[in-house]
């Protein structure tokens, strides 16, 4: 069995795969690439038995089979190589060997049988969108997903597909992200949540990609299929909270502000804040917002002065300057808006421009209690 194939073609393709692979696996065959050679073409496989994800290659080749390659020694290999063809030969004594302009290189195989199988999706609902709008939609809330193993649910992002619009929604109980498409819609409703390591995968491959992915989904597993690659996951197991419940409908205090010079701002202060708590006060009255900070273990502190837009009560309200920071980072608007209804209720932030067609954001911060 040998197949030829270019150097940085394979690299390019096993760098994605590589993401799936764990740094300690249970079983040993993980650690591998399933390298599947069918003619002209190889599917190259990597998998952590909750993920599982596969390329296909053209190649040349008139062989059939499967090998297992060891991945760590693979990558670290074709990393050094200029562009050039390179053969691989299965040879009798177990050993895969790689043959380039300037020399050999043999390395162990294990049996390709032994690689486990991807999970078949039995009688799944299929959705298709955009690349680019899905990885959007990851990049846009997957930084508010939380890491409790002890609520799983939250650990993911809740994928919301109806008729009418596709929504992504991620919450660790402190910050809740809900992201919405009006302009693509499924064929019928349904939910799941899934976690944050392929997510992280497709977001990487798919960023500014226009190529439309296929998102296959039952009870649970989901499959992602484009271009070339199809990616399998297990889905989380449970019910998603019902986010729509926290989010606060009456918010009368309306607070619009330059989306940057709030965030260099609140960067700015939050040095000076506590190290445990990261408490930063908002104090609005007029047109003017007054941000400030105090670590008094230290006797650190810090405030800033803002002239913005604000229809509503003078109020004083904390917040957690890092849910702040990591929000407003991930917005791409030059404006931004901060709706409040007490000091005690969460804060919704939402992008007042920079948005496509059909596409709405909304970012809720809870409050910290103040120390007066």
């Amino acid at each position: 069995m040998k197949f030829i194939v270019s150097s940085t073609y394979l690299l390019k393709q096993l760098q994605v795969l590589g993401g799936v692979i764990n740094s300690s696996n249970t079983l040993p065959i993980l650690d591998n690439f399933l390298f599947d050679i069918n003619k002209n073409a190889l599917t190259v496989s990597a998998s952590d038995l909750e993920t599982t994800m596969s390329s296909t290659l053209d190649i040349e080749s008139d062989s059939k089979g499967s090998v297992a390659i060891p991945a760590r020694l693979l990558l670290d290999t074709l990393k050094t190589f200029p562009e050039q063809p390179l053969t691989f030969t299965v040879e009798e004594n177990n050993t895969i060997e790689i043959s380039s302009n300037h020399g050999k290189y043999a390395l162990a195989y294990a049996d390709g049988a032994e690689f486990p199988k991807a999970v078949a999706l039995e009688d799944p609902s299929s959705t298709t969108i955009s690349g680019d709008i899905l990885a959007t939609a990851i990049s846009k809330t997957i930084f508010a997903a939380g890491n409790d193993d002890l609520r799983p649910v939250m650990s993911g992002v809740f994928f919301q597909f109806s008729t009418d619009n596709l929504t992504f929604v991620a919450t660790d109980a402190h910050k809740l992200v809900k992201y919405t498409r009006k302009d693509v819609s499924a064929s019928q409703v349904a939910e799941f949540i899934m976690p944050k390591k392929p997510l992280t995968l497709l977001k990487g491959i798919l960023a500014a990609s226009d190529e439309n992915v296929t998102i296959e989904y039952n009870d649970s597993n989901a499959k992602f299929t484009f271009e070339n690659t199809i990616l399998v996951c297990r889905l989380i197991d449970g019910k998603y909270p019902n986010y729509e419940a926290v989010i606060p409908k009456e918010n009368p205090n309306k607070l619009n502000i330059d989306r940057t010079q709030f965030l260099n701002s609140v960067k700015r202060v939050s040095i000076f804040s506590n190290k445990t708590t990261h408490q930063i006060r908002l104090k609005i009255a007029g047109a003017e917002l007054n941000i400030s900070a105090e670590d008094i273990d230290y006797s650190n502190k810090a405030e800033e002065r803002l002239t913005c837009d604000y229809q509503g009560d003078d109020m004083q309200i904390g917040f957690n300057s890092r849910f702040l920071t990591e929000m407003l980072n991930n917005l791409n608007a030059s404006e931004v808006q901060l709706e409040m209804s007490m000091p005690n209720r969460a804060g919704i932030l939402t992008p007042v421009d920079g948005l496509d067609e059909g596409e709405h954001v909304t970012m809720l911060v809870m409050p910290v209690m103040l120390n007066s």
